[in-house]
């Protein structure tokens, strides 16, 4: 054999110990030698564990004399080992079961046919998430906690940055697993049930592959993409050449593996009593950055399907892509056909999961007639497949009051979803209107707004609540994350409350429905006679009404904050109206329940 080492412009290659014909100009080392150590494996694994393991180490061994002027014993002895031909790699492999025979009687010991296998122990489902009495909830408990959003594109390979990645359900690294490569599923669901994490929100991602961070809008001259890849929901072509260099996408067709890896996160949640809110759509790539758009699998450059955007893309100042109207517009016959079977695949996914929320898409902020369109695909296939589907309505406020406001369509929605707009703390409405062609943070540059307050996001859930009592209400707008009391005491389901709130607690409030209080500093949640349930920010005694009512009530008390019960507890008879002193400074919350 013959091995090239050369020395390339700016660089350097090594070659130590190599037997064979030589070629190169890199650099050198004990050419046809033997070098020390014999194995870097074994070298390695004394460093690690002490020089005794070399007593076990297995090497084929080659002569220790190679002087040439040896002792007369050493050269007679040689002479005599000369005799034989030296032992090959080959039949050295080959005799390993003599020189370390492996023991094959049984012994009396069972085969694993007369053992037997135990059958494997099937985890036992969550209860099934259902809406009832207007809260989201799994069994007997309403579903609270923090969601997690996964990332759209960002990722390195890089240890450090590794230990900065969040879990993403689509991301692929060949040949990886862990967070920020290919996740384990498995592992992600245990990570959210340690981290009080109720739901995980997916869309996919903002481009295939690393190449386009640099949010440049070139073509690639190749397809030598760079991990981690962020898999898309349509099947490649093998046809053409898309602009990232690989092969043209097929709408028609789609991933199995992003779809496969989505099913069996939506299995996993519903085994652990999570949620999964899928995004269909995600609205970043056809608004704003021009980037966001030249590797889209809508775009007629990437696709064999004929999609119909203008090409080249009418980039504004160079830079920006408007083309959110025209992805929109249902009109066009062709992109019509797509949206219609992308919404069926979003649907026939999760036929029969009962843990998955869908939404119209992250960051949408599209016109009213997509969002019926939508509506209507899958009203259609509702009826068609016989089954219901968990649908949030996630809009601007004017879109999401005018489908409330259908009775056509209305009755297709089972979550409101309060993202796109919200209250400010002066009690006026941000809330830009829908089909504008701007996204969340370009209106927001536009309008200013100002943000919320406890009042406020109660107030916006409430609202919605009292207005549709038979639809739950999600509060995922400004500052949701720290406001999970107000949107929970407002009757919003997947509040952001804390991770020890006890459990018969959630149970308690299922039943119960918000209840206007006479005190503008409490907030109540009421099943009237049977439990109640009093926020309070304000350093007053907490007041329940128990006029009219017979029996003993139990109060007990709970710290927003840390969602333990304290270990103050009284007894109270029904009759009259009862006040209780706070057992804390700051937000309380007092618990009421029937003995």
């Amino acid at each position: 054999s013959r091995i090239d080492c050369f020395a390339p412009p700016t660089a350097n290659n090594w070659a130590f110990g190599c037997w064979a014909q030589f070629s190169g100009d890199g650099y050198w080392e004990s050419s046809n030698e033997h070098v020390q150590p014999r194995s870097l494996y074994y070298a390695q694994l004394s460093q690690r564990l002490g020089k005794e393991v070399l007593g076990r180490a297995y090497l084929l061994e080659t002569g220790t004399e190679a002087s040439s002027s040896p002792p007369v014993a050493v050269a007679m002895s040689l002479t005599k080992v000369s005799v034989k031909p030296h032992t090959q790699l080959k039949e050295w492999i080959d005799s390993a079961a003599i020189r370390e025979p492996v023991i094959s009687s049984t012994g009396g010991i069972k085969t694993i046919d007369l053992a037997g296998i135990k059958a494997p122990v099937l985890a036992k489902p969550s209860a099934v998430m259902q809406l009832q009495n207007g809260w989201l909830v799994r069994g007997d408990k309403i579903l609270t906690g923090s969601h997690h959003e996964v990332p759209w594109w960002r990722g390195t390979l890089q240890p450090v940055d590794l230990k900065q990645s969040k879990p993403a359900i689509t991301r692929f690294v060949p040949g990886r697993t862990g967070t920020g490569l290919t996740d384990d599923l498995n592992e992600v669901t245990g990570w959210m049930l340690n981290n009080n994490i109720i739901s995980l929100e997916h869309n996919y991602g903002l481009w295939y592959e690393r190449r386009r961070d640099d949010h440049e809008r070139v073509k690639r001259m190749d397809g030598e993409v760079w991990p981690p890849f962020y898999e898309l929901p349509f099947a490649r072509s093998g046809q053409g050449t898309a602009w990232d260099g690989l092969s043209k996408y097929d709408l028609t067709k789609y991933d199995h593996w992003y779809w496969s890896r989505l099913k069996q996160f939506a299995d996993l949640a519903d085994q652990k009593g999570l949620v999964l809110v899928h995004q269909d759509y995600f609205q970043h790539n056809i608004i704003e950055a021009g980037a966001h758009y030249v590797d889209f699998p809508w775009r007629t450059a990437n696709n064999i399907n004929s999609t119909g955007f203008p090409e080249p893309p009418p980039f504004a100042g160079d830079k920006r892509i408007f083309l959110a109207e025209q992805f929109y517009d249902i009109t066009n016959p062709g992109r019509r056909a797509l949206h219609r079977a992308y919404i069926r695949q979003c649907l026939d996914n999760f036929s029969d999961n009962n843990g998955v929320i869908q939404l119209t898409g992250a960051e949408f902020t599209g016109p009213l007639h997509f969002v019926q369109f939508w509506l209507d695909m899958i009203n259609e296939w509702e009826k068609e497949k016989g089954k219901k589907v968990m649908v949030g309505l996630s809009t601007t406020k004017d879109v999401q009051d005018a489908i409330l406001a259908d009775p056509e369509r209305a009755p297709i929605v089972n979550v409101i979803d309060i993202r796109q707009w919200h209250y400010q703390a002066d009690g006026s409405a941000y809330a830009p209107g829908g089909g504008q062609n701007l996204a969340p943070r370009q209106l927001a540059r536009l309008f200013k707004p100002k943000k919320t307050s406890f009042d406020q996001v109660y107030r916006a859930v409430s609202e919605y609540r009292q207005k549709y009592p038979d639809k739950a209400v999600m509060y995922s707008g400004d500052s949701y994350d720290n406001m999970g009391w107000a949107a929970f005491m407002a009757g919003g389901s997947l509040a952001t409350l804390p991770a020890s709130i006890n459990r018969d607690f959630l149970a308690a409030a299922a039943a119960m429905k918000p209840l206007a209080s006479e005190n503008k500093d409490q907030f109540v949640l009421a099943s009237p006679g049977k439990g109640y349930i009093i926020y309070s920010n304000s350093d007053r005694p907490l007041s329940v009404n128990l006029e009219g009512l017979s029996g003993a009530f139990r109060i007990r008390w709970i710290d927003p904050k840390t969602g333990k019960l304290l270990t103050q507890e009284d007894k109270v008879k029904g009759g009259a109206v009862t006040q209780k002193s706070k057992p804390v400074n700051g937000p309380a919350v007092m618990w009421v329940s029937h003995n």
